[in-house]
């Protein structure tokens, strides 16, 4: 059984979600893999302004690759999110309220979701031919030079996903 999750991902709607739990997330996400986080992380140690807000936004750690005619965006798969653990403390820090990646997450980037009251999402990975069908918008909003690690703000529509870190700290690849 899935539940619906409409964006914004506020605190109240994070602290009902626990791990193992099945959700179709419908509304707008942004997308973000090594280089955009780096950027975004050194602008906010230079307290710069950053492309858009974090707080209470998902970020998903995918790369699309180039569109079809005729099609939004090209095949849409997770990217493996320790890659991001180095920066994740900080943009939690900032509010975000949530991330889709693949694999396992550290043990700062555990503490810091549990401290910020977030949640941490695994999409299918090898999937994201049919991950795509569930993007129904998709615009580059920063870092365009970055090619398919820009960032690209998203419209998605029921995007299945399953929590695998919850607020509390429960963690799926952990609870087996």
């Amino acid at each position: 059984m899935y539940k619906d999750i409409i964006t914004p991902l506020t605190k109240e709607k994070v602290a009902q979600l626990k791990a193992g739990d099945n959700l179709f997330i419908t509304g707008t996400i942004y997308t973000a893999r090594d280089a955009a986080h780096k950027r975004i992380y050194e602008a906010i140690l230079k307290e710069e302004k950053i492309p858009f807000s974090l707080e209470d936004n998902i970020l998903y750690y995918m790369g699309p690759s180039p569109a079809r005619p005729g099609s939004v965006i090209g095949s849409a798969g997770p990217t493996t999110a320790s890659r991001m653990d180095k920066y994740t403390p900080t943009l939690l820090n900032k509010g975000l309220g949530g991330m889709i990646g693949k694999g396992k997450r550290g043990k700062e980037v555990i503490r810091s979701i549990i401290q910020n009251k977030a949640v941490y999402l695994v999409a299918i990975g090898g999937a994201g031919a049919l991950l795509s069908k569930c993007i129904k918008k998709s615009k580059v909003i920063a870092y365009g030079d970055l090619g398919t690690e820009a960032i690209h703000e998203l419209y998605v529509e029921k995007l299945p996903v399953i929590v695998a870190i919850d607020s509390k700290g429960n963690n799926l690849y952990e609870n087996r």
